[in-house]
């Protein structure tokens, strides 16, 4: 019964301005078809220079260029996927004074798994993600540009860039800045803040904040934790697993590579640094120290070093499911390009394999794509009482020898 009230709920705020939408929580339930809102793509851009970066191939309002106070320039196109959800795309990077670097193809989230602790229910909360976005107000998107109603597209302050005492020279310090998009999303009780940082200094933060209510599910005390007055009733905990589809291009898809790096020497004075290049298919769990980088064999800084991009998932919960939730079983899979890849659970597409797990067979790596999963065990408290604080998990994006030097 409670499953059901879950999803008619989840049914009922999706009715009014939305349009009817395939029922949250719907499992193996495939999204019912319905044109995609893609962003129109334009006559190819005349050559500029080369410290500009060329336009992203779409139009208003679908293009993003914002250059920050520190003068780093970032340029990328988003669209609202009916799977999917918000997506971007044609991410570029341009340092200040420098040239322009491609990042990302595309980069969106690929599923939300919400196993809860007594081992039911167990939902998947993407497979119609687009149909859910909420119409945004003025206060969501302070500063900033709504766009299309669903998308915020707005700067805001990261703190401290550097601060450096003087000593026998001046101090010197500044702020940072963020260019953030974001789009909310009410799947059920919870509605998920979707968000992509793009900071000053060429980093990256996708993460996701999940806020609205709780479920309400009530269970018993080995599952749960006392909510109310008293220690009669039990909210039920549960782990939110998230996985995004990260597709590099570091200034074009050929000649990008996967590495993983490790220290060894726990208990020593000593560390080695093990570094592991991935060519074909595979799937890494999260290790003290472990991380990861897409670099490109060719594309260099004026050091000489390999431009690359680090991936840290290291606040991570590692959730790890049965051998029916394979997918769980590890931190970072690493994958072939194929097109109907597009959910890490559930995936629609009739002729491609059901979950990312599957999608590691093996494969030569030619065109690497990173699934990232971030997991979050949610024990609920007082605290949580209507509305939810929201709680964000997510992981960075760092530039490595993208510049010479500091780029603020």
């Amino acid at each position: 019964m409670t499953v059901f009230l879950r999803l008619a709920l989840s049914c009922a705020l999706l009715t009014g301005g939305l349009g009817t939408a395939p029922a949250a929580h719907a499992g193996n339930a495939a999204p019912a078809p319905s044109p995609t809102r893609t962003p129109p793509v334009q006559a190819p851009a005349v050559r500029t220079p080369a410290v500009q970066a060329p336009q992203p191939p779409c139009s208003a309002p679908y293009r993003i260029d914002e250059t920050l106070p520190n003068g780093a320039r970032w340029q990328l196109c988003w669209e609202m996927r009916n799977i999917e959800g918000l997506t971007l795309t044609k991410v570029v990077y341009t340092p200040k004074n420098s040239r322009p670097v491609g990042v990302l193809r595309s980069t969106a989230l690929a599923q939300i798994h919400v196993p809860y602790d007594s081992g039911n229910p167990r939902f998947h909360d993407i497979g119609s993600l687009g149909y859910t976005a909420i119409p945004l107000q003025a206060a969501d998107c302070p500063g900033g540009e709504r766009r299309e109603q669903s998308v915020c597209v707005m700067t805001r302050a990261r703190g401290h860039a550097y601060l450096k005492s003087g000593y026998e020279e001046p101090a010197k310090s500044a702020q940072g800045r963020d260019l953030v998009v974001f789009a909310a999303f009410q799947v059920g009780w919870y509605t998920y803040l979707a968000e992509w940082a793009f900071s000053d200094d060429g980093a990256i933060t996708p993460r996701v904040g999940a806020t609205g209510s709780l479920s309400g599910f009530t269970t018993t005390p080995e599952h749960g934790w006392p909510i109310g007055v008293g220690s009669r009733t039990f909210e039920e905990s549960h782990s939110h697993n998230i996985f995004w589809r990260l597709d590099f291009d570091v200034q074009g898809k050929a000649d990008d590579v996967v590495e993983q790096y490790d220290f060894s020497g726990s208990g020593t004075a000593k560390r080695k640094l093990k570094r592991t290049v991935f060519t074909r298919e595979t799937k890494a769990v999260n290790s003290p120290m472990r991380w990861w980088r897409v670099v490109d064999r060719k594309v260099r800084n004026s050091d000489g070093h390999r431009v690359s991009w680090e991936i840290n998932n290291s606040d991570s919960a590692e959730y790890r499911g049965p051998a029916g939730e394979a997918f769980t079983r590890a931190d970072l899979y690493v994958t072939n390009y194929r097109s109907c890849e597009r959910l890490a659970t559930n995936n629609p597409a009739p002729h491609c394999a059901a979950s990312v797990d599957r999608y590691v067979n093996g494969e030569k790596l030619t065109d690497p794509v990173l699934w990232v999963n971030v997991g979050y065990h949610h024990v609920a408290r007082d605290e949580d009482a209507d509305p939810m604080p929201t709680h964000w998990q997510g992981f960075r994006i760092t530039p490595r020898d993208v510049t010479a030097r500091n780029p603020h």
